[in-house]
């Protein structure tokens, strides 16, 4: 390790047993989980702090929604924090480019570590909350079709779950396009400029340098930060961030369900919204008895998230949910 990692917590590791239990370690994002501690980001370095197991008392998820974050005008402006509580109730809140990081990483939580809560206390409650209140919804006795209609997509949650990537990469591809197709021209021209702008001024701080002249630094500085600052925002043009590499992108996730769907083919929703989530949502339909087959409850889910909008509130599963979801029905038009 060039840099040891520094305990958050009273308690420390050995060196040795830090050094590779870092090195072993599950990374998400900026944080990691290894079998000895829980390893945190700091402002600028990846996995910089550890807190041994025995210290965490709760992991949980906090995000920072934007205005107008569920409106159909963009993909969703959300700020993703993982948020550790230890010791006597202090808390260390670490933030993640990808919000989907943060969900795997309480994924392994629970699945390596069930001991510690991965909600916050409030929601928990909240949680608990709605889910009576969604057993309440329920139906007992439901229709001989709605019936085969909950089996068939249990079925098919369990067909998916044999290959999840397939879903996660669909989800992954309609995000990117709708990030791509919502980017002005007018950004990309910026960012041309911006990292033309950029090379001038770092040549001119190198040709200046070399001759020796006053300021030289703070031209090349200058400039190689512009060019830099240009790449991060993703807003130079390129073949990675073309509407045509989204687009292949993803036909190709859709392509790939298509495929592994033809073996089933009484599949209950097509392959561009093959996803638990959409199961999941669907099924809470049909056993509240707001319809009572998959076609029904598919065109329901739909309606359901197109009525989200900036003015309405959700509870942290409903925004889990939407959030992973959403994108495929924006992209297709809810076709």
């Amino acid at each position: 390790m060039i840099v040891a990692p520094a305990p958050l917590g009273g308690e420390t590791l050995p060196r040795k047993v830090l050094e590779a239990d870092r090195k072993a370690c599950l990374k998400f994002g900026p944080c990691g989980i290894g079998r000895e501690a829980l390893y945190l980001g700091g402002r600028f370095l990846d996995r910089r702090f550890y807190l041994p197991w025995r210290e965490v008392k709760r992991v949980f998820k906090r995000v920072a929604m934007s205005p107008g974050g569920f409106s159909g005008k963009g993909v969703f402006g959300a700020l993703a924090f993982l948020v550790v509580q230890y010791g006597d109730g202090r808390e260390k809140e670490c933030p993640f480019k990808f919000e989907g990081d943060v969900d795997k990483l309480l994924a392994a939580v629970e699945r390596e570590h069930p001991n510690v809560p991965t909600h916050s206390k409030s929601a928990a409650k909240k949680l608990a909350a709605a889910e009576a209140e969604e057993r309440a919804r329920c139906r007992k006795n439901l229709t001989p079709e709605a019936n085969a209609a909950v089996a068939a997509l249990c079925d098919a949650q369990d067909y998916l779950a044999e290959r999840p990537s397939l879903s996660e990469a669909l989800v992954a591809a309609a995000k990117q396009k709708r990030v791509i197709d919502n980017f002005k021209p007018a950004y990309r021209i910026g960012g041309a400029v911006c990292a033309a702008l950029g090379v001038t001024l770092a040549l001119c701080g190198a040709y200046s340098l070399l001759t020796q002249r006053a300021y030289a630094v703070y031209f090349l500085l200058g400039g190689a930060a512009l060019f830099l600052f240009t790449l991060s925002s993703n807003t130079l043009p390129s073949k990675w961030n073309s509407r045509k590499y989204a687009q292949s992108e993803w036909d190709a996730a859709v392509a790939a369900l298509r495929d592994y769907l033809a073996a089933r083919p009484d599949f209950p929703i097509p392959p561009q919204y093959a996803h638990p989530v959409v199961l999941e949502r669907m099924l809470r339909v049909l056993r509240e008895g707001r319809s009572e087959d998959a076609d029904g409850a598919l065109a329901i889910v739909k309606d359901d998230l197109r009525a989200l909008n900036s003015s309405v509130t959700v509870s942290q599963r409903e925004h889990d949910e939407v959030v992973t979801v959403k994108p495929l029905f924006l992209v297709c038009d809810y076709q």
